[in-house]
């Protein structure tokens, strides 16, 4: 099975979730391709049996400009979009909190809630990811 980990990433955090997932993928078997949103050249989604869109939140709950060029390059909804991000709270509370997660999951139609992490995946919040990527991964190979 082949994957690939699309995410955008200014501060790091996003790239540091994008990491775990890919460390955790690499474990279990799967092929895995990391894409840097804005940087590298468009992927061929139709190559990859399931892909993990990764963003923060930006300016009060939108989807960063990069993330959204993305999803037009790509072209047509997958089957089989995880969507993760990281936010932080202290801009917007809950309510704006990693929105655009929230907001790229509905369009993709995913079977998967959005992992959403404050701030860095450090410390007890690895375990959300590990916990995650196994209820994604548990899916995606009982659909292949």
């Amino acid at each position: 099975m082949r994957s690939v980990i699309a995410y955008l990433s200014y501060s790091g955090n996003t790239k540091e979730v994008a990491e775990l997932i890919e460390e955790h993928l690499l474990r279990d078997g799967m092929a895995v391709d990391l894409h840097r949103i804005g940087l590298d050249p468009p992927i061929d989604a139709s190559r990859y049996d399931c892909i993990f869109v990764g963003t923060f939140t930006w300016d009060k709950g939108s989807t960063p400009d990069e993330v959204k060029d993305f999803v037009l390059e790509v072209g047509y909804k997958p089957d089989r979009i995880a969507v993760f991000g990281t936010g932080d709270t202290q801009f917007g509370g809950d309510e704006l909190f990693c929105r655009a997660v929230d907001k790229l999951a509905f369009f993709y139609g995913s079977s998967w809630p959005g992992l959403k992490i404050e701030q860095s995946p450090r410390g007890s919040q690895e375990q959300r990811v590990e916990n995650w990527i196994e209820g994604v991964l548990h899916d995606v190979k009982s659909l292949a």
